[in-house]
C-alpha cells in the first residue's frame, strides 16, 4: 500500500469516527475556548500570546480552505477559532481591568467610600472594601480588615469613612504552587489589602440601616443559631460564611463536604425545585387554572424567578451565577420538552461563563463545579448505568437500596473527577467524601434547607423557634459527620505541588473519557495514567523558602517538614505544610532536630540527598550575625537563606537566597537530588506580575517625630555584635 493510499485510508477512518461522534462535537467548543484561555495563563509574554493567536488563525484558514473535503477540516477551523478567541478574550479582559497597585507597604490615613461590608464573626473582624476619595496616590479599590470593636455600628455600603490603615500590595504565591492572590486581586480590581485601626470616622452615612437584605438576613440567622452551625445556615441562605470557624471549615474540607458551604449547583437546584413544587401545588388547587394553563410551564417560570432572586440574595458571585445559568438552561429544556440535564446544557453553561468571566477558568471553583456536573451527567448517561438504576415496579426496600447505590456510584464518580483538581489547587483531598456525601447531601437538601426555609417563614409571625431548634440539631449532625470523617485514619490524601504538565494531562484524559461516546474514548486513559504517574512520582521538595526569605521549611529524615521560626503563624504553617505534601502533625521545629544546630540568630542543618551531603544555613532573627562568623558560615555552607541582604563576601558553595535574589525569583522550592529548583517568578510578564504602581508619601505614626523623608530602615544589632 502506497503512502497516498494509507493517507486516504486514515482520512476516511477519521471522517467515519467524526460522523459517529457528530452529536458530541459541540461539547468540545468550551474545551477549546478554555484551552486558549489556559494557554494565555501558561505562556509568559505578549509575543507568545500573539504567536498562538496567529497560529490558531492560520489553522482556521486552512480548515476553511479545505472545508469541502469532509467534516474534519470544518472541525479544525472551529476548534482553532475557539482557541484564538479564548486567548484574545482573556488578554482583553486582563487589560480591561488594569488598575494601579500599591508599590510597597505603607501606613496611610484615607477617606474612602465603602463598596462592600463583610462581617467575619468567627474571626472577630469586619472586612471593608473601599474606594479611596481624592487620592491619586492610592489604588482605586482596596480592602482592609477591622477588629469588630473598631468598626462603627451600622456601617453600610455607600458610607464615606476616614481611617488609618497599614496597606500592602496583593501578595504573590509565597512558594511555588501556593495560592496566587495577586492574580485574583488583579481581576477583582483590588490594588492593596491591609489592616485598619481605630478610630474609624463615618463622614457620611451609607445605605439606610437594614437596607442590605443579605446582611440583615445573615445577622438574623446567626442570632437564632450560634457558632459554626449558624454560619453554615447563613451560608446556605445568603452565601455568607464569615461565622464558620477555621476548625469546622477545615473539617468540612477534609471530609469532602466543603462544597456544601459554597452556594453552587446543589443549593440553586434545591431552591429552584422547591419553588417549582410550591407554585405547581398551589396553582393546581384551582381546577380552572389546572385545565386552562400549562402549569408545568408556569412552575418553571416561578423556579427561574426563584433562581435569579436567590443568586442576587447570595451576592451574585461567579459560582452562583454559573449555577443560575445552568438552572435556567435546564428549565428552558423542560419548557421545550427536551431532556432536562445533558452534557450539551453543561457545555452551554461553561461557554457562557467563559465568555463573560474568562479568568474564572484558572480558579478551582469553576473547575470543581463543572467537573462534578460533567461526571454526574456522564455516568448517568451511560446506557448500562441508566438501565441499572431505571425506575421499576419492585419492593420499596429494593427501590431505596437502588437509590442509595446510585448515590454512592455518583459520589465515587464525582470524587474521582474532583481529586486531581483538589490535589493541584489545595494539595490534599478527602478520601471518604463519597461515603460522607451519601448522608450529607440528602441531609442538607431535604432536611436542613427546608427546615431553615420553614423557620424563616414562621419568624414572620414570631413562632419560628421550634423550627430553628430542629435546624440547629440537623446542622450539629452535619458538623459531627464532618469531624468524624475528617478524623478517620487515612481520611486525607496529601500531595506536594504537582507539575502543571501532569495536571494538564489528567484534565485532557478526563475530558476525552467523558465527552466521546465511541470506543476511542478509552484512549483517554493513556494521558490520565501518565499525568497521574507523573504527579505521584514527582519528588516532594526538600526545601521551601518563602518569597520574603523569612520562613523556611526543610525535609527531615522521617519525611516531615521542620520550620525555621518557632513562631510561624497558622497560615504560614498550613501553606508550607500543604505545598510540602505533609499534614499539620508532621510539622516540627528546625531547632528541635538532632541534625540541626541553632542559635537565636542562625540555624545550620546537614541533609543527605542523592548521595551528597548538603549544608543549609539560615538566619532566623532580626539581629545581625557578626561579620566574620557570617562569612565563615557562608564558606562552609552549600546554601544560605536570609531575609536580609547578605554581605558581599558571603560566597556559599552552591547558591545564596537573600532579599535581593528572592525579590527577583519569588518563593523557591528545591529538590536536592539533581538539584531541581522551581521559582514563583519564572520570567512571565502577565499584568499582575509587573503592574503599574502608585505610592503614597511617607506618613509617620501619630506622636512620632516627622522628617522630610523617611528614615532608612535599620536592622537591629545585638550589643556584642561588631559592625558590618
Amino acid at each position: 500500500m502506497g503512502a497516498g493510499a494509507a493517507l486516504r485510508q486514515a482520512s476516511d477512518a477519521v471522517e467515519c469516527w467524526l460522523e459517529a461522534e457528530r452529536d458530541q462535537l459541540v461539547l468540545w467548543l468550551p474545551v477549546m475556548l478554555g484551552l486558549g484561555i489556559a494557554a494565555w495563563f501558561g505562556l509568559p509574554d505578549a509575543a507568545r500570546w500573539s504567536a498562538l493567536i496567529a497560529a490558531a488563525a492560520a489553522l482556521a484558514l486552512i480548515g476553511v480552505a479545505t472545508a469541502g473535503r469532509g467534516r474534519a477540516p470544518r472541525v479544525l477551523a472551529v476548534a482553532a477559532l475557539a482557541v484564538a478567541l479564548g486567548c484574545a478574550l482573556i488578554w482583553w479582559r486582563a487589560e480591561r481591568v488594569a488598575a494601579p497597585v500599591l508599590a510597597r507597604p505603607a501606613m496611610v490615613t484615607l477617606d474612602g467610600t465603602v463598596v462592600r461590608v463583610e462581617a467575619l464573626p468567627a474571626r472577630e473582624m469586619v472586612r471593608l472594601t473601599l474606594a479611596p476619595v481624592g487620592r491619586s496616590d492610592l489604588p482605586r479599590k482596596l480592602r482592609v480588615n477591622l477588629a469588630e470593636g473598631d468598626a462603627p455600628a451600622g456601617i453600610a455600603t455607600g458610607a464615606l469613612v476616614r481611617l488609618r490603615a497599614r496597606l500592602m500590595p496583593p501578595a504573590p504565591p509565597s512558594v511555588p504552587g501556593a495560592y496566587d492572590f495577586a492574580r485574583a486581586a488583579w481581576f477583582a480590581g483590588l490594588g492593596a489589602t491591609g489592616k485598619g485601626f481605630a478610630p474609624v470616622q463615618v463622614l457620611r452615612p451609607g445605605a439606610a440601616p437594614g437596607a442590605d437584605l443579605r446582611a440583615r438576613l445573615s445577622a438574623h440567622i446567626e442570632s437564632r443559631i450560634a457558632g459554626s452551625a449558624g454560619g453554615i445556615a447563613s451560608a446556605l441562605a445568603t452565601g455568607d460564611r464569615g461565622a464558620i470557624t477555621q476548625d469546622d471549615s477545615e473539617a468540612m474540607q477534609r471530609a469532602g463536604l466543603s462544597h456544601l458551604l459554597s452556594v453552587s449547583g446543589l443549593h440553586v437546584t434545591a431552591v429552584t425545585a422547591a419553588a417549582m413544587l410550591v407554585v405547581l401545588r398551589l396553582l393546581s388547587l384551582s381546577p380552572t387554572l389546572a385545565l386552562r394553563w400549562r402549569l408545568p410551564l408556569v412552575a418553571a417560570g416561578g423556579g427561574a424567578l426563584a433562581a435569579i432572586g436567590y443568586t442576587l440574595l447570595t451576592g451574585a458571585e461567579v459560582p452562583t451565577i454559573r449555577s443560575c445559568v445552568a438552572a435556567l438552561l435546564v428549565l428552558l429544556a423542560l419548557s421545550l420538552g427536551r431532556e432536562a440535564l445533558t452534557l450539551r446544557l453543561v457545555a452551554a453553561g461553561a461557554t457562557i461563563v467563559l465568555l463573560l468571566w474568562p479568568e474564572s477558568l484558572a480558579g478551582p471553583s469553576f473547575q470543581l463545579s463543572f467537573a462534578a456536573v460533567t461526571a454526574i451527567v456522564t455516568i448517568h448517561e451511560h446506557p448500562r448505568v441508566r438501565a441499572w438504576f431505571l425506575a421499576r415496579d419492585e419492593a420499596r426496600w429494593r427501590g431505596i437500596g437502588r437509590g442509595l447505590c446510585s448515590l454512592l456510584l455518583t459520589g465515587v464518580a464525582v470524587e474521582a473527577a474532583l481529586m486531581p483538581i483538589a490535589l493541584f489547587h489545595f494539595h490534599k483531598s478527602g478520601l471518604y467524601g463519597a461515603l460522607a456525601n451519601i448522608v450529607a447531601i440528602p441531609l442538607t437538601t431535604f432536611v436542613i434547607m427546608p427546615l431553615e426555609a420553614l423557620a424563616l417563614a414562621l419568624d414572620l409571625v414570631g413562632i419560628g423557634a421550634p423550627a430553628w431548634w430542629l435546624t440547629a440539631r440537623a446542622l450539629d449532625l452535619l458538623l459531627g459527620l464532618a469531624h468524624v470523617t475528617a478524623s478517620a485514619p487515612g481520611a486525607v490524601a496529601a500531595l506536594p505541588a504537582m507539575p502543571g504538565g501532569a495536571y494538564a494531562l489528567m484534565v485532557a484524559g478526563g475530558l476525552w473519557l467523558a465527552l466521546w461516546r465511541t470506543r476511542v474514548r478509552i484512549g483517554g486513559l493513556v494521558p490520565l495514567a501518565i499525568g497521574a504517574g507523573w504527579a505521584l512520582l514527582t519528588p516532594a521538595p526538600d526545601l521551601l523558602v518563602t518569597g520574603d526569605g523569612r520562613h523556611l521549611a526543610i525535609r527531615t529524615a522521617n519525611g516531615g517538614l521542620a520550620l525555621l521560626r518557632d513562631r510561624a503563624g497558622d497560615y504560614t504553617r498550613a501553606m508550607l505544610g500543604e505545598n510540602g505534601g505533609v499534614e499539620d502533625d508532621a510539622l516540627a521545629l528546625l531547632a528541635d532536630q538532632p541534625e540541626a544546630r541553632c542559635s537565636a540568630d542562625l540555624c545550620l542543618i546537614d541533609v543527605t540527598r542523592g548521595g551528597r551531603r548538603w549544608r543549609v544555613a539560615a538566619t532566623r532573627s532580626g539581629y545581625l550575625v557578626p561579620w566574620k562568623a557570617m562569612i565563615a558560615t557562608c564558606a562552609a555552607s552549600d546554601l544560605v537563606v536570609s531575609e536580609r541582604r547578605l554581605p558581599p563576601g558571603c560566597h556559599p558553595r552552591w547558591t545564596a537566597l537573600d532579599r535581593v535574589t528572592l525579590a527577583h525569583s519569588g518563593g523557591v522550592a528545591i529538590s536536592f537530588a539533581g538539584p531541581r529548583v522551581v521559582t514563583v517568578r519564572s520570567g512571565g510578564h502577565h499584568p499582575w506580575i509587573d503592574p503599574p504602581t502608585v505610592q503614597p508619601p511617607f506618613e509617620a505614626a501619630p506622636g512620632a517625630a516627622r522628617h522630610d523623608r523617611p528614615r532608612r530602615a535599620m536592622t537591629r544589632r545585638r550589643p556584642d555584635a561588631p559592625p558590618q
